[in-house]
C-alpha cells in the first residue's frame, strides 16, 4: 500500500523538496546539532532550548507538517526531539513531555496538532518518558501571526489552563523532570502562559524544548 501510495503522491522531502524521501540525511542534519539556549525576551522562568533557528530545513519542515498536513514529519521531527532531550536530560530521573496547546481551529484546519504528534514520537523514543496532555486554550485566543511582543502577551494572558479534573497533573512524580514541547519559540508568550498554567496546577517545570527559534 505504502509503494502504491508513494506512485500516486510521490514521497518528497519535508526540508529540501528532494523526491523520493519523506526528509533526507542533509535535512535531518540540520537538527542533529546540541540544543541551543535561548533568552526569548519573556521570560518564563525556565531554561530554553531549540534545536535549530527558523531557516532553512527546519523551518520548511515545521510549515509543511502545520501548513501542508504534513503529519509524515512527525516521526522525523520527533525523533530530532528526542535526541535533543537526551542530551538535556537527567537520566537518572522520570521524564515527561508537555506538549504546548493550540486553537482548535487551527488543529481542525491542519488535521490535528503537528506539536503532539511529535511530542509522542518523542515519549516512544526516550526510556522512562511519557506524555502528558494537560495544557489547553482557552476560546478567544487569535492566530499570533503578525503580533508584536505585547500584542502576543495579551493575547494569551489567562488562557492557557490545565483542563479541570484532569487526572495526568496528579501523577506527576516528585522527581519528574517536565519539559514543555513546542515547535516554534518567538516571543516566549507562549511557554510563559504554559509554564504559569503548570505553576498553578503544583506542577514544576524543568525547562522547554522547542524544534526551532525565531
Amino acid at each position: 500500500m505504502g509503494e502504491l501510495l508513494d506512485l500516486i503522491l510521490p514521497r518528497a522531502c519535508g526540508g529540501c523538496g528532494m523526491s523520493g524521501t519523506a526528509w533526507c540525511a542533509q535535512c535531518a542534519a540540520a537538527l542533529s546539532g546540541p540544543p541551543i539556549r535561548l533568552r526569548p525576551r519573556a521570560d518564563p522562568g525556565v531554561p530554553c532550548w531549540a534545536l535549530a533557528p527558523y531557516r532553512g530545513a527546519p523551518r520548511r519542515a515545521v510549515l509543511a507538517a502545520k501548513e501542508e498536513r504534513r503529519a509524515d514529519l512527525a516521526h522525523s521531527l520527533g525523533v530530532a526531539l528526542a535526541r535533543g532531550l537526551d542530551q538535556l536530560r537527567d537520566g537518572a530521573r522520570p521524564l515527561i513531555l508537555v506538549p504546548a496547546p493550540t486553537r482548535r481551529v487551527a488543529a481542525r484546519r491542519r488535521g490535528g496538532d503537528p506539536v503532539l504528534r511529535s511530542a509522542h514520537v518523542a515519549a516512544s523514543w526516550l526510556p522512562d518518558c511519557r506524555l502528558a496532555r494537560v495544557l489547553h486554550m482557552r476560546p478567544g485566543v487569535r492566530d499570533s501571526v503578525g503580533l508584536n511582543r505585547s500584542d502576543r502577551q495579551h493575547n494569551l494572558r489567562g488562557r492557557i489552563i490545565v483542563a479541570p479534573g484532569c487526572p495526568e497533573s496528579a501523577r506527576f512524580p516528585a522527581n519528574a523532570e517536565v519539559v514543555l514541547i513546542d515547535d516554534v519559540l518567538t516571543t516566549g508568550a507562549t511557554v510563559c502562559e504554559s509554564t504559569r498554567a503548570l505553576h498553578d496546577a503544583g506542577v514544576r517545570v524543568r525547562a522547554a524544548l522547542v524544534t526551532c527559534h525565531a
